[in-house]
């Protein structure tokens, strides 16, 4: 009898620490985006999460209190010094983050990053939109919207976001080359991270260009305080508002006209790639071409890059279902 309690002890606890070695090589995904408390990054959380509940993860995210390249450092900091089995990262400044995604890697992990093409210290990049498809579908509606004439104004997260300027690039060098009649208003304001920021200088550049007819606003802050800017000086329908931004949130400014429209990618949806990718990576499992990823389709790499393209209209006729997918 003792011998067989000493037994199913045994099994007991070689299973316990069976158990518990496959939770350690199961391992932490963080994930860091550009700041938290914000409608766009919260549907990603939501995906992060449910995601990782979904398939046995444990997946989390961090979302710094203002969009600070620095802050991110710290967080990914942290990270490593957990022992995250992966990081991924929502960009604020690639260049200022490559160092430290470097010593992530060096330190075992793997990284992801999205919305930031080519990362260095990056072992994949993932965007749900190319960047050319994506600055030029908002500078065709915005030549439709104003009949190709008159000034605009681009805003972008930062200066320092490589894929808010890849989409500025397009659109402009597209306005450019088949709309010379617009012209643009400075260079790029980098405040579309911030609503309040982005509505003062919408209000400024209102101010100081009657001939102004339009904002591309890239980032999710942006159009809501243009629109509200465009509200304020009771400009509804004489200045256009474009952009991407969470439906949920300019759903009045939408359907007032103050903000003309958009295209976004569904945030949620990332956050569940970034999850699914990360399951893979731990597993050991390769990404490569052909592979059918969720989220992503059917892959065909270029590089550490992974691209397709799932664009969503945001008007009038799309922003109710998207607000009710909680986007």
């Amino acid at each position: 009898m003792r011998k067989l309690v000493v037994v199913a002890l045994a099994a007991s606890l070689s299973l316990a620490g069976a158990v518990v070695a496959f939770a350690q090589d199961t391992g932490k995904v963080g994930v860091v985006v550009k700041i938290g408390g914000i409608p766009w990054f919260n549907a990603m959380e939501a995906g992060i999460k449910e995601q990782g509940q979904k398939i046995g993860v444990d997946a989390f995210m961090i979302g710094p209190t203002s969009a600070d390249p620095a802050l991110q450092v710290r967080a990914i900091e942290d990270l490593i010094a957990q022992g995250v089995k992966v990081i991924g990262v929502v960009p604020n400044d690639a260049k200022v983050l490559e160092p430290v995604l470097s010593k992530a890697q060096a330190a075992g992990i793997k990284v992801i990053t999205h919305e930031s093409p080519a990362q260095k210290g990056a072992d994949w990049n993932f965007e749900l939109a190319s960047s050319t498809g994506f600055g030029e579908a908002h500078a065709k509606l915005l030549a439709e919207k104003t009949g190709g004439k008159g000034e605009y104004a681009v805003f972008v997260g930062s200066l320092t976001v490589p894929l808010h300027n890849a989409w500025a690039d397009a659109a402009i060098e597209y306005l450019k080359a088949n709309h010379p009649d617009m012209k643009l208003v400075g260079e790029r304001y980098g405040v579309a991270e911030d609503v309040d920021k982005s509505r003062s200088t919408a209000l400024d550049l209102i101010a100081a260009h009657p001939d102004l007819k339009g904002f591309l606003a890239f980032g999710s802050q942006g159009p809501i305080g243009a629109g509200r800017a465009v509200e304020e000086r009771r400009k509804t329908g004489e200045i256009f508002v474009l952009g991407p931004f969470s439906p949920g949130q300019g759903q009045k400014l939408i359907k007032s006209d103050a903000i003309s429209g958009g295209f976004m990618w569904n945030p949620k949806q990332a956050g569940e790639v970034f999850v699914t990718l990360a399951d893979r990576m731990m597993k050991g499992e390769s990404i490569k071409e052909g592979d059918d990823i969720v989220g992503l389709g059917v892959i065909k790499p270029v590089g550490n890059d992974i691209i397709v393209d799932q664009l969503l209209p945001i008007n009038k006729d799309t922003v109710d279902e998207l607000a009710a997918m909680g986007l």
